[in-house]
């Protein structure tokens, strides 16, 4: 059961739409080995528009994601990749179909 996610929305600088993307593709495998990422979502919202979505079944598992490889390698490609800082927002799921 999830209970909280994580929204990210990413605005990629002109010309850097497809590093953005490949960087979003990169991050699968890490959050793959993130055993309370429940569901981890990179999406492409607009042609520079992009965003993370995810979620976690209690705040122990956000909070490691937080202080995971993902959202170090986010801060540290943020000046590179986007034109302004990521925007995290904190969410209560309040309801979910997952894959059983």
């Amino acid at each position: 059961m999830v209970k909280l996610a994580l929204f990210v929305r990413l605005e990629a600088k002109p010309g850097k739409e497809k590093d953005v993307e490949s960087f979003l593709l990169s991050g699968l495998p890490l959050v793959q080995a993130e055993p309370a990422t429940t569901a981890w979502f990179g999406v492409r919202l607009g042609p520079s528009t992009f965003g993370i979505f995810d979620a976690f079944p209690d705040e122990d598992g956000r909070q490691a994601h937080l202080s995971g490889e993902v959202a170090a390698a986010l801060m540290e490609k943020a000046g590179e990749l986007f034109a302004q800082p990521p925007s995290i927002e904190k969410a209560d799921v309040l309801a979910a179909k997952l894959p059983g």
